[in-house]
């Protein structure tokens, strides 16, 4: 099954989700220059901005749509240099 795909009730046949036309739009006019993004890297990218700038977890994973929380927290929010930079020194103040 493919969860990057959205599917007609009418028709049955498959559109794509906003994320997918997104990501096609910026690959189209970046191919040289910058890497491809897919649906599921925005996923985690936007998981962990919002995770860094310390969203509450449940919902977060609300928003993100997971049954578990642990998939929320292990798999999509992921720290990043500055945060833990920023943590350490908030600690040590």
């Amino acid at each position: 099954v493919n969860h990057q795909l959205l599917y007609s009730k009418e028709t049955g046949y498959y559109i794509e989700t906003p994320k997918s036309n997104l990501t096609k739009k910026y690959n189209k006019y970046h191919e040289d220059s910058l890497p491809k993004i897919t649906p599921h890297i925005l996923c985690h990218t936007f998981c962990s901005r919002l995770a860094n700038r310390n969203m509450n977890p449940k919902s977060l994973q609300y928003i993100m749509g997971h049954s578990n929380i642990s998939i929320t927290l292990n798999l999509y929010a992921h720290a990043s240099a500055e945060s833990v930079k920023a943590e350490l020194r908030s600690m040590i103040a």
